[in-house]
């Protein structure tokens, strides 16, 4: 239990990947007064909490309703998760998602949605419910430290791109794309296994 719980943690923190945000909420924060920057992460991390435990809860109806099987999430969330962790390997200054610095203060988008809670993430919470309805609760309960850490990490994000400066940053998102790269893959290849053996 214990292990699966900080395996779901680490898989969570790598697909929300605060430390590869860090430079990209910076920026869109840029025009934000600092005494609102804090309120403002705070409630959009909080947004993106509430997405990823509605995915994670209603996941198995929500593909009951698309009429989407377990094993095409599981392909279609190592795509993505894929061409995500390539981007981040291969750093791009608008971060994963191309996200364009905007001004004033941002509400959702981009922020909570697609930053911290992108498609990535939407399909690893539903996949993580899918697998094992029954460890729910554990589940739950790694999301909600996931969150705490990366609201706290984007929180001290301006002390941290001073310490370790925009190349430790870059260094940092590249470390966690190539650790996403590989749970992407494997990912994948559980998808086409359940897909291989469907057809037995």
């Amino acid at each position: 239990m214990p292990g699966q719980f900080l395996s779901a943690i680490i898989l969570l923190l790598l697909v929300v990947d605060p430390f590869g945000n860090v430079p990209v909420v910076n920026t869109l924060l840029a025009d934000v007064p600092a005494t609102r920057r804090r309120r403002v992460i705070v409630r959009e991390c909080g947004i993106a909490f509430l997405l990823l435990a509605a995915f994670m809860l209603f996941g198995p109806e929500i593909l009951l309703v698309m009429h989407l099987s377990e094993t095409s999430l599981s392909i279609a969330g190592g795509v993505i998760l894929f061409m995500i962790a390539i981007r981040m390997v291969f750093a791009n200054p608008e971060g994963p998602f191309g996200l364009e610095p905007s001004r004033g203060e941002p509400f959702i988008v981009p922020l909570a949605i697609p930053l911290i809670s992108g498609p990535s993430a939407l399909a690893t919470v539903m996949l993580l419910a899918s697998k094992d309805p029954r460890q729910i609760g554990m589940i739950l309960g790694a999301l909600v430290a996931t969150m705490a850490i990366a609201t706290v990490v984007l929180l001290a994000g301006e002390r941290l791109q001073r310490w370790m400066g925009d190349r430790g940053m870059q260094a940092m998102a590249r470390l966690m794309g190539l650790i996403l790269t590989a749970i992407a893959v494997e990912m994948l290849l559980g998808g086409i296994r359940m897909f291989v053996e469907g057809l037995k």
